[in-house]
C-alpha cells in the first residue's frame, strides 16, 4: 500500500511506500510506529497515553480470525486494538 502525505507549506505531494497499518501485519512481524492517520486529536491522545508513540517497536501476537482485534505486545505489556484503531496507525515493518 503506497501512503502519499501532502505538504502544504512547501506545496509538493511525496509517497511512502514502506509504511503500512497495523492490521496488515501478520502474526509475529514486528514494526515500529511512524506515524498517525486520523484527524481527531482526543483519538491521538488516548492511543498516545497507552503507550503507543512515535518510532516504539511492537510485536504483532494474535489476531482474531476476521482481524478484529488484533493484540500487540509493546513495552512488557499487550494491548488488543479494534481495526479501526489498527487501521489509524501507520507503522514500518521491520525488516
Amino acid at each position: 500500500m503506497i501512503y502519499i502525505e501532502i505538504d502544504s507549506q512547501r506545496g509538493f505531494m511525496r509517497h511512502n511506500s514502506n509504511l503500512t497499518n497495523i492490521s496488515q501485519l501478520k502474526v509475529g512481524d514486528y514494526a515500529s510506529i511512524a506515524k498517525y492517520d486520523m484527524t481527531d486529536p482526543a483519538y491521538r491522545m488516548k492511543l498516545l497515553a497507552l503507550g503507543l508513540t512515535r518510532n516504539t517497536s511492537f510485536r504483532i501476537v494474535k489476531k482474531a480470525p476476521l482481524g478484529d482485534p488484533v493484540e500487540i505486545e509493546l513495552r512488557g505489556y499487550r494491548l488488543s486494538l479494534r481495526k479501526h484503531e489498527a487501521n489509524s496507525i501507520l507503522v514500518k515493518k521491520a525488516s
